[in-house]
């Protein structure tokens, strides 16, 4: 695990290798910002990365919101999710639900999705199941353009999380 003085030497190539999964499945975000390279603070790395996100059209944003499993879905049921969202999942306790707590979620996420034509995404690590599911049934009477916001604003979380996870404090 690199240092982020380390980081900051980084290629564009290394750079988008240590970094890249903080984005599910988008490693774009982290090759568009590694050109702002050196970064004083994990913060300031992760605000540019965000804020590359952020100016991205919505078109690739919406690709990123899609990138995301749905939760207890089957990518999870069939063991096919990144290794982060593995943990992520486990650690709200996704990975041991009952067959009515999974049927649930099945429910939950096919209204989310055909409502908004993409995954319901919460923070896992920063949740529980019962307030996963609570935010699942709340959330699915926002607006699309409510959805979209928290949704991106969640994956920040996500990416937050990820990144202290990915390199070594000083």
């Amino acid at each position: 695990m690199p240092t982020l003085d380390i980081i900051n030497t980084f290629n564009r190539m290394a750079f988008v290798a240590a970094l890249g999964h903080l984005f599910e499945h988008s490693p774009w975000v982290a090759e568009e910002t590694w050109a702002e390279c050196p970064f004083a603070r994990p913060e300031e790395l992760h605000a540019a990365l965000c804020a590359t996100m952020r100016v991205a059209s919505q078109e690739k944003q919406l690709a990123l919101i899609r990138a995301h499993p749905d939760l207890a879905g089957r990518l999870a049921q069939q063991k096919e999710l990144t290794a982060e969202s593995t943990r992520e999942q486990a650690s709200a306790g996704l990975s041991q639900l009952t067959d009515t707590e999974l049927d649930e979620f099945t429910r939950l996420n096919d209204v989310y999705q055909a409502k908004f034509g993409f995954p319901f995404i919460i923070c896992a690590r920063l949740n529980a199941k019962a307030a996963i599911v609570a935010a699942m049934r709340a959330r699915s009477a926002n607006s699309h353009e409510t959805e979209f916001a928290t949704a991106l604003g969640e994956i920040e979380k996500i990416a937050w999380l990820r990144l202290q996870d990915s390199i070594k404090p000083i």
